[in-house]
């Protein structure tokens, strides 16, 4: 229930409003799309300054529990050291590290060996990015191995035929997966040829956008917002090594590239409505007949997906008139995006 009524809050656009870091000062905040991916990329790339090594001090300072120092939290952790079972703990004794049972190392969230070419710690570099790089459980950390991230509910644990990292940590591994996309994306630009798509660690639709994109990674973003560790990191990580995870500082920038539900908007700037100007009617909305109408103006076709609450796609239609009928839709919220070859927008649409 929390849940829906969390993404009923993010539809209607009653969101928290934060200032927006100095970080972002020389970015054009106006791109959409493919083109505002391409200015991030160039950001966190110009502004990673430091590589910074292999070793414990980084997570010891980013990873620590916002409520108790002497803690860090694990990433995929639910538990609180009630039962007897050490690795689904939540926190570990911040210098309780190692590579023993008991003990937490570091999960590269982006699996190493999923990469192309594989990820390295051996020297700075790709391998020992921060923003990459989460306190696990050693042996929880070994049963995800370079499993891919899946669907699921509840805690983390091997899911349909991949690894779910659980309600709490989700969203903390979409935007750890859409930072080493866009940071390393194989175009050359960086100090490695290092390819991070997220096809290579996710299981699910293919964006319709970009297809190196996991529809289920922006389904992960909207569903679970950003949390207070995740808000300690990124200026943590920029001291250490120069750049900041976007996503986590607004998740909207993912809605406003890669589209699928509204993410949680931190600055109140980028949902994709408010630059959008595509002309397009949905009647009747509300509707009370389970189905409704798109009526294209000023294009002459444009592709159309309609996601539910829970974020998945459950319509897709290119049109190529000016009309599209959308029926036998059962009661609820819905997200309605139409995009163009050269925009989106998206629309809540309700059915009674």
């Amino acid at each position: 229930m929390k849940k829906t009524i969390l993404l009923i809050l993010l539809f209607v656009g009653q969101l928290i409003i934060a200032q927006m870091p100095a970080y972002y000062n020389n970015v054009n905040l106006s791109l959409t799309g493919l083109a505002l991916k391409t200015e991030l990329s160039s950001k966190v790339k110009t502004t990673h300054t430091t590589l910074i090594p292999y070793g414990w001090d980084a997570q010891k300072q980013a990873d620590l529990n916002p409520q108790s120092n002497t803690e860090v939290l694990l990433i995929y952790g639910w538990e609180s050291g009630v039962d007897n079972d050490v690795k689904n703990d939540r926190t570990r004794g911040v210098n309780d590290n190692g590579g023993a049972n008991g003990q937490w190392n570091r999960e590269h969230v982006f699996a190493k060996s999923l990469a192309n070419p594989a990820l390295t710690t051996s020297s700075p570099g790709a391998g020992t990015d921060l923003h990459n790089l989460r306190p696990a459980d050693v042996q929880w950390n070994a049963d995800r191995g370079n499993l891919h991230f899946a669907t699921g509910t509840g805690h983390s644990g091997a899911s349909n035929g991949g690894w779910y990292p659980g309600d709490e940590w989700k969203g903390d591994v979409a935007r750890i997966i859409m930072y080493m996309y866009i940071r390393y994306n194989g175009d050359g630009t960086s100090e490695t040829q290092t390819q991070c798509w997220p096809i290579n660690v996710g299981i699910g639709t293919t964006n319709n956008i970009d297809n190196k994109m996991v529809d289920l990674f922006l389904q992960w973003n909207a569903e679970d917002p950003v949390s207070d560790v995740e808000k300690q990191r990124n200026p943590v990580s920029e001291t250490m090594q120069g750049n900041r995870n976007p996503f986590i500082d607004n998740p909207a920038f993912a809605t406003r590239i890669w589209g699928g539900v509204q993410a949680q908007d931190t600055w109140g700037t980028l949902a994709v409505a408010t630059y959008k100007n595509l002309g397009f009617e949905v009647y009747p909305n509300p509707s009370n007949n389970h189905s409704v109408n798109v009526i294209l103006g000023n294009e002459n076709q444009a592709d159309i997906s309609l996601y539910n609450i829970g974020g998945q796609l459950i319509y897709h239609q290119k049109m190529t008139s000016k009309k599209q009928n959308i029926p036998n839709l059962p009661s609820g919220f819905y997200m309605l995006k139409i995009t163009t070859d050269t925009q989106t927008r998206v629309k809540k649409v309700i059915i009674n």
